[in-house]
This record gives C-alpha cells, sequence and structure tokens, in this order.
C-alpha cells in the first residue's frame, strides 16, 4: 500500500497555476551558471559538494516578486534548473579530469557533450523512478534538501521574508574571511596543523591534527546537520588518529618502501601515509557501500521496470483521466532515449575520440552500453541514498569507483589494455558520474515539486 494516501500537496490537483513559464526557465539558466561555477570552485577546493535548490529558491521568490508575483509552482521550475546546473557540475570535476592525470587533453568541447549525455541520463532515469521512490515511498524516504526547499517555497507564497537569512549568511562568511590568514586581518588560520611530538615513542606517530576553518566548509556542515556531518567528522578521527598511527607503527621497521608508496614508512609525513594508504582505503570502503547499496535496490529497479512496462499498456483515455499531479513522461520516452543516448555517445566516441586515445568501433559500442548500463543502476542507488542522508553526502565517488572497476574488468577480459582503454573507461566512469549526481539532485527536485503539488512532467 502507498505510503502516500492521504496526502494532499500545497497546490491541489484540481488547480492550475503558472508552472513552465519562459521566464523561470531563463532565470533558473542564470542561476544554474552561477552555482554550476560556485560548484566547481568548492568541489575541486574541498572536495565536496552542496545541493542549491535552497538558496536559488529565496532568490527566485524575491526576484519574480519584483517582476511581477509568481506562483509557487514557477519558482519551482527555476529552483529545479538551476539545481541541474550545479549538479551536472559536481559530476564533472571529479572524474573528468582524471584525463589530464593520464597524459591526455580535456577540451571544452568534450566536456560540453559528456556533461550533457550524462544530465540527459540522470534526468531520463528518474522518470520511471519517481513513483517509486518519491511517492509510494513518502515517508520512508525524507529527501532532506527536496523537503526543506518545500518548506522555503511554501513559506515565501504564504509571503514570509526569508531572503534575508541567505543574505546574513553572505555577510557573516565574508566578515569570517577577513580574519583569516591570508587575508586582510589573519587572526586566526585557515588550516591549523598539530602534529605531535613524542620524541622517540611509537605513541601517535603518524598522526596528525588539521583542519581546514574556511566559511566555504562551515556552511556545508550547516546544511547537512550534525548527524552527517558528525559521521564524516568521525571517519577523519579514525583516519588521522587510529589507522595512520597504526600504519605507522607496524610498518615503519620495515627497510623499504611499502606499495603504492616511493618511501619507507619511517620517512612519510602524515600528509604522505594519507595519500598513499588512507585515501585508497576510503575509496574501496565507499565503493563498497555503493555495491551494497546498489543490491538493496534491486526491488526497486525491478518494480520500477514492471510500474514503467506496465504505464506504456495504458490507453490514451486512461493518461488523459489522470490528475494532474500523476502526469509524467511515458516509459516510450525512457526506452527511445536510452536507444538515442547509446548511439550518440557511440558517434561521440568514434568521430571525436580523446586525442592521442583513438579505440576501435566495437569498444566504443561497448563504452556506449557500459554507459546506459551503469547509468540506470546507480541512477538509482544515488536517488535512494540521497533520500536517506542528502544530497551532500552522496557518494557518487564511490559508484564512480565501482563502475570504473567493473568497465577495467570488461576491458581487461577482451583484452583492451592499451592506455587508450584507460581514457576510455574514465569518460564511461564521468558520465556515469554526471549521471548520478544529477540524479540525485533531481529526486529532490521531483520531491519538492510532490510536496507542493507541481506537474511531475513540467
Amino acid at each position: 500500500m502507498s505510503t502516500s494516501q492521504g496526502f494532499q500537496p500545497f497546490v491541489p490537483a484540481s488547480e492550475t497555476r503558472p508552472e513552465l513559464t519562459f521566464r523561470a526557465v531563463i532565470l533558473g539558466c542564470v542561476f544554474g551558471l552561477l552555482f554550476g561555477a560556485v560548484t566547481v570552485y568548492v568541489g575541486l577546493e574541498a572536495g565536496l559538494t552542496v545541493a542549491a535548490s535552497i538558496p536559488i529558491s529565496v532568490l527566485s521568490i524575491s526576484i519574480l516578486r519584483v517582476l511581477g508575483r509568481a506562483s509557487i509552482l514557477e519558482n519551482n521550475i527555476v529552483q529545479t534548473t538551476g539545481n541541474a546546473g550545479q549538479s551536472i557540475a559536481a559530476g564533472v570535476i571529479f572524474t573528468l579530469p582524471a584525463l589530464i592525470f593520464l597524459g591526455f587533453d580535456l577540451e571544452y568541447f568534450r566536456i560540453f557533450v559528456l556533461a550533457m549525455l550524462g544530465g540527459w541520463i540522470g534526468v531520463l532515469f528518474m522518470i520511471p523512478l519517481r513513483r517509486q521512490l518519491i511517492v509510494e515511498e513518502h515517508g520512508n524516504l525524507a529527501f532532506p534538501e527536496g523537503t526543506a526547499c518545500a518548506d522555503v517555497l511554501v513559506a515565501g507564497e504564504r509571503g514570509g521574508s526569508i531572503a534575508s537569512r541567505v543574505f546574513l549568511g553572505l555577510g557573516l562568511g565574508a566578515l569570517y574571511t577577513l580574519f583569516q590568514n591570508g587575508s586582510i586581518f589573519g587572526v586566526w588560520p585557515d588550516q591549523p596543523d598539530y602534529q605531535p611530538d613524542w620524541g622517540k615513542q611509537h605513541i601517535l606517530k603518524g598522526a596528525a591534527v588539521r583542519l581546514d576553518a574556511v566559511p566555504e566548509y562551515l556552511g556545508v556542515g550547516y546544511i547537512i546537520g550534525a548527524r552527517t556531518a558528525g559521521i564524516m567528522f568521525a571517519g577523519g578521527v579514525f583516519s588521522w588518529l587510529v589507522l595512520m598511527p597504526a600504519i605507522y607503527f607496524f610498518g615503519s621497521h620495515l627497510p623499504g618502501a611499502l606499495y603504492p608508496a616511493t618511501k619507507p614508512v619511517a620517512q612519510m609525513s602524515p600528509g604522505e601515509l594519507w595519500s598513499s594508504y588512507v585515501r585508497p582505503m576510503g575509496a574501496g570502503a565507499v565503493a563498497a557501500s555503493g555495491l551494497i547499496t546498489l543490491f538493496r535496490t534491486i526491488p526497486t529497479i525491478i518494480g520500477a521496470l514492471k510500474a514503467g512496462l506496465g504505464n506504456m499498456r495504458k490507453s490514451a483515455e486512461t493518461r488523459a483521466s489522470e490528475e494532474r499531479t500523476d502526469k509524467d513522461l511515458s516509459m516510450t520516452v525512457v526506452v527511445g532515449g536510452s536507444a538515442a543516448l547509446v548511439a550518440l555517445m557511440w558517434i561521440f566516441l568514434t568521430f571525436h575520440p580523446v586525442p592521442g586515445a583513438q579505440t576501435g568501433m566495437l569498444a566504443n559500442l561497448a563504452a556506449s552500453l557500459l554507459v546506459v548500463f551503469f547509468g540506470f543502476l546507480f541512477v538509482t542507488v544515488s536517488s535512494r541514498i540521497v533520500g536517506l542522508i542528502g544530497s551532500s553526502a552522496n557518494p557518487i565517488s564511490g559508484m564512480t569507483i565501482a563502475t570504473l572497476m567493473a568497465t577495467a574488468a570488461v576491458f581487461l577480459v577482451k583484452g583492451w589494455t592499451a592506455p587508450a582503454f584507460g581514457a576510455l573507461a574514465i569518460t564511461v566512469g564521468g558520465v556515469v558520474c554526471i549521471a548520478s549526481s544529477n540524479a540525485g539532485d533531481t529526486s529532490q527536485d521531483l520531491k519538492t515539486g510532490f510536496l507542493i503539488g507541481a506537474t511531475p512532467w513540467k
């Protein structure tokens, strides 16, 4: 039985308000560019991004109120469009720069096409999942950012003044930055670093206490909440104060380097211990969590496919009689779009390969099929995870690593081991990462729409 039975959205299904308007789409695109640029900077600096739906909602309410009163559904289109821009940017920066590290060029046109294809996958595969995860799981999956965004939109519709909070946060962040080291006043360090010195004792050798006390991190912690921030903090404590001293204690007696490091453990700094040993362990743990979540979501995947195929058999009269808040894009769009994506991906890889990394037509076709296959799997995983813990803590890196591992295994079986196939595997992982990131934020936006009474296909 659906847990959403008896639920009434803010805008009743029988009521029609302005929604998918020209000005809403244009304003959303502008916000997508602005917050996409912020995401690129913060993501490359901090390795973490946050959903932009809430600040975009606040700004949209303020701007459209000046231009002429807008409906809550129109503001929802603005935040949905703008949030998509930053989510795609997050998927790009976490994966595609790896091509540079492999010695290949990263062109603007390549970024554009792969981001576009990944974004399409993220939205396309959310069509059959919306009813399963957003509607049927209402009350079970919280979708924290989506629910908070709905509260903001409702408050704005009722006349609440909420824009001041955003500008207050902007002012506090600027004031804090002024007093950091490297700024005008430099009262406190932005990156304090303490390394215990115990002489010849081996207690806590290799440990360090470090902190990036910058405004963007403080803002991220405020948004994701104490519970998620506490879990991430616990991981840092375990890594730097337990795991790294243990590595030093058991490895310092070795005369040579212990793979993958290039120098003996006794000669390594805490930063070198972290980059050589702890970071790969963390990547493997995140990949494992992604696979575990994937297995747990298999019933959701099967249910979504069954429901989607059932909708394809509905008559035009049946679809026309559906309430406005139930009208979604057809499963035919998903099937046809998937076939089109495979074709477009193959065409792009074949006729515009990574410079110096040409691969055969068969390998390009296999990569295109893997993109769609893993895209659907990890879009499902991403959507369910963000429903539990939010988009800011969505472990898309683990899903990407799992994709890369599986893709590399397929290539290894086929004997495709030249450096060019490494670039092709990164391309597959990059598109899947973009799709997973976009799907997570799209899930939050669909939750917002469900709560306020938006039209799903719009």
